[in-house]
């Protein structure tokens, strides 16, 4: 009887622990329903990234080294002077195709030196990069480091789709009738400036890629603002995988050798059970 009893005690224990919870749930889901949460600037005025087509997208993808010289030139004459690469080596540029003289006189020529440090002086200092270094980080006494772009296209969500987005859309105005239900958000900060494909709508950097022409392609193409953007954000690509398309490469090995594994597999299975009854 003491068993029973005990454990009707924890039924009706348990029961009350689930109605309440049902309760709740049932509470919760009437009030969504009755009073939705309200719609936040952020919400309403944050852009999804735009798609963008290069070469390196989907499964089978690989680089295209004339893009990627392309990006890297954007980089080096807008980008580098306030974001660095500091997982990327110099030498890691012949995977582009540039000569090791090329990758030399690129090192030594770089904006920003190889700090070093004196120890017999105890002062620091500074040396011409060589192709073994990595590109020099970017610091700015009393704001530190910007952010480093080497994975910045793993970082965030939809990858070089963001960056090329972020970079050309500093010129769209949000609808009208959707800015007028948020007129504080709509009051960029000084010092600030409105992009609606970052993530708060106010970002500190201000537009990088201004005007048609601004970079020099060697290879001729038209330097329209939305073109950099492409190129240096398929370069961004690059600088977060460059093995990208070497795994491409095996995966797709792989898969086929899979196939052609498994198609033999059933034909030894079909010699092996002929005539044989299941």
């Amino acid at each position: 009887m003491t068993s029973i009893f005990f454990r009707s005690i924890k039924f009706l224990i348990g029961a009350g622990f689930v109605f309440v919870l049902l309760l709740a749930l049932i509470s919760s889901i009437t009030g969504l329903i009755k009073e939705p949460p309200k719609q936040t600037a952020e919400q309403a005025l944050h852009k999804h990234p735009k798609e963008l087509d290069i070469a390196s997208n989907g499964p089978l993808g690989k680089f295209d080294l004339g893009q990627l010289q392309r990006g890297f030139k954007v980089y080096k004459e807008v980008c580098a002077a306030c974001h660095s690469l500091h997982m990327i080596s110099f030498r890691n540029l012949k995977d582009l195709g540039y000569s090791d003289a090329q990758v030399k006189k690129i090192a030594k020529e770089w904006a920003m030196k190889q700090p070093v440090f004196d120890e017999k002086a105890g002062t620091w200092g500074e040396r011409d990069n060589i192709p073994s270094d990595h590109i020099p980080k970017v610091y700015y006494a009393g704001t530190g480091n910007p952010p480093d772009l080497s994975l910045i296209t793993k970082a965030r969500h939809d990858g070089a789709a963001y960056v090329h987005s972020l970079l050309t859309g500093y010129g769209e105005k949000p609808d009208p009738a959707v800015a007028a239900k948020f007129p504080e958000a709509m009051k960029t900060p000084e010092g600030m400036h409105f992009n609606p494909y970052f993530a708060n709508l106010n970002i500190a950097m201000p537009p990088p890629l201004t005007s048609e022409g601004q970079v020099q392609y060697d290879d001729g193409t038209r330097a329209s603002v939305d073109q950099m953007a492409k190129d240096v954000s398929a370069f961004l690509v690059w600088t977060a995988e460059p093995t990208l398309q070497v795994r491409h490469q095996a995966g797709a090995a792989v898969v086929i050798f899979l196939l052609f594994a498994t198609v033999l597999a059933y034909g030894a299975y079909l010699t092996v059970w002929r005539g044989m009854k299941h």
